[in-house]
């Protein structure tokens, strides 16, 4: 392995030079469902139930958004247990009270779809050897359809990691979530030998669980991330022990091997230490990325004073060292982070205070797809309206989401994550509010981004233009439906024209004009003569 030097360490946690906000990062969150511990709080006995929960959800999405966090693990396969409807394990007690009763509603659907909707990824967390305790009803379903894959280690039931029909089993179930949804990861969780296991452990084994996931998940969906949550640290260091837990040794887990075969696209190593037990051991992740990418598993939940009651300080350093070296954090887990213990999600909106995007998958899919076209603004008094044509898809999956950036400079640079409007727009316009009340106008740029996350290069709305100067204080009287003019023109014909000069309507030279048909904005009233020579009447705002 690399020689990680003291020094280099300790000019990391000196943090003298810190990277700027990052236009690509990972920034996550574990999401926990068993026993609700995370979400959710109550159980969905009918469709007031149903309708907390999604409540419940969707406030716990907004707080995350607010931190710029963009992607979210939500524990889906609980404990042979899901939280959708599933051929193949029954409902998880968690939603509806009761094992093996449906909720009455798909969670797993409602969650990527409001995930989207914040422009969040959602990855499907996947617990794969551990089915629970030896009589919960999961483990027990399990074992009575396949008695030769459940084996019992004191109170709790495992699925036996050195038979091949655990590997077909676990990769089915990943096979059924990637088929059925529109996820944008599987995450496997315990994806190891238990802690307890009598005998040798074959890594082997393990490597194989993982291969057979990875064949089902990319066949059917080459651009579904497949990661994983190793041991934190993945192995012994030359100058630095894992004192006798670590991911590759200890539990048979090749995560980095995995990382270097292209069976995986992230990892998230659980690095719930302190001091020299984390720092080292964060470098030698990102060492050995070979390309793909490295997310720490951060435990927030350390800062519990019922815990071990970690200073935020701590916390802070590792943010600061694990963006300074490339990579990006995931906390562990949503609960701690969203209750601000210790102020921890103050700090995170101020870390993190800018947008950041999930890395693109350019050892999957590296031809970026063409830029959308003839990008078309339209400013108003409520903001500014914006869309484009679609742009095209070169990498097979004909799927397109599209990016929006603005700026009060031209042209946008979409290289600066303080830009980002929108991530993942799927229809080609938006509405930006208020921007025409800014004292600046801002300018917009739109790129196109395959399922790769490969983006296009930028359609620039048009160049700057000499904006007219409106004196509000001169603007021309209306009630919202009757424009009074001042003078009477000497012109046969009104027009009223956007402020990029678009005329929209056409009217008698009257000294009253009705305008009641007219959205609310800001328009240039011009008279139009017999020769087509126009004059500027003046501006006037219709607000109703």
């Amino acid at each position: 392995m690399k020689r990680i030097t003291l020094l280099y360490i300790v000019f990391l946690l000196a943090g003298l030079f810190l990277k700027a906000q990052p236009k690509y990062e990972v920034r996550a969150v574990w999401l926990t469902t068993i026993g609700g511990i995370d979400w959710p709080r109550g159980y969905a006995h009918d469709g007031m139930g149903i309708d907390s929960q999604k409540q419940q959800l969707c406030r716990i999405l907004d707080q995350l958004k607010a931190a710029n966090v963009n992607t979210v693990l939500i524990q889906t396969r609980v404990r042979a247990t899901t939280i959708y409807p599933s051929n193949i394990e029954p409902w998880d007690g968690c939603l509806s009270g009761t094992p093996g009763r449906s909720p009455g509603y798909d969670a797993l659907q409602f969650a990527i779809d409001e995930c989207h909707r914040r422009g969040m990824e959602l990855h499907a967390w996947v617990v794969t050897i551990p089915v629970g305790k030896w009589r919960t009803y999961g483990c027990q379903q399990l074992k009575r359809r396949y008695p030769s894959l459940v084996m019992k280690i004191g109170e709790e039931g495992y699925m036996n990691p050195e038979l091949p029909g655990t590997a077909d089993y676990i990769a089915t179930m990943c096979e059924e979530i990637t088929r059925r949804y529109d996820i944008d990861g599987i995450h496997l969780d315990y994806i190891r030998y238990p802690e307890t296991w009598k005998g040798k452990k074959n890594k082997e084994y393990i490597t194989n669980i993982v291969r057979r996931i990875n064949e089902k998940v990319k066949l059917y969906k080459p651009w579904v991330k497949l990661s994983c949550s190793p041991i934190g640290k993945y192995d012994d260091l030359s100058r630095y022990s894992s004192r006798g837990w670590n991911a590759n040794r200890q539990v048979a887990q090749d995560a980095q091997g995995w990382l270097r075969q292209g069976l995986m696209d992230q990892l998230y190593p659980m690095m719930y230490f302190q001091g020299n037990n984390f720092y080292p051991f964060a470098i030698n992740w990102q060492e050995y990325s070979y390309g793909r990418t490295i997310a720490s598993g951060l435990g927030i939940y350390m800062l519990h004073p019922q815990e071990r009651n970690w200073p935020l300080d701590e916390v802070k350093r590792q943010l600061n060292v694990t963006r300074q070296i490339g990579m990006g954090h995931c906390y562990f887990r949503a609960k701690f982070l969203l209750d601000n213990v210790k102020g921890v999600y103050d700090f995170v909106k101020d870390f993190d205070r800018q947008p950041s995007l999930v890395p693109p998958m350019t050892w999957a899919g590296k031809q970026a797809p063409m830029a959308p076209t003839t990008l078309q603004v339209e400013h108003t008094v409520k903001g500014d309206n914006i869309s484009w044509n679609n742009g095209q898809d070169r990498s097979g999956s004909n799927y397109l989401i599209y990016r929006v950036y603005a700026s009060h400079q031209w042209p946008v640079d979409i290289n600066d994550a303080a830009h980002l409007v929108a991530t993942r727009l799927t229809r080609n316009s938006v509405a930006v509010p208020y921007a025409a009340k800014m004292s600046q106008p801002l300018y917009y740029a739109v790129t196109a981004v395959d399922r790769y996350g490969n983006e296009s290069e930028a359609m620039q709305e048009n160049g700057p233009k000499p904006r007219p100067v409106i004196n509000h204080s001169a603007l021309i009287a209306n009630d919202g439906r009757t424009l009074k003019l001042p003078v009477q023109a000497d012109a046969e014909f009104l027009v009223v024209c956007t402020l990029q000069g678009n005329i929209i309507a056409t009217f008698p030279n009257r000294q009253q004009v009705n305008i009641a048909s007219l959205p609310n904005g800001i328009y240039e009233l011009k008279s139009l003569g017999r020769k087509g020579v126009t004059h500027r009447l003046g501006f006037f705002m219709i607000r109703r």
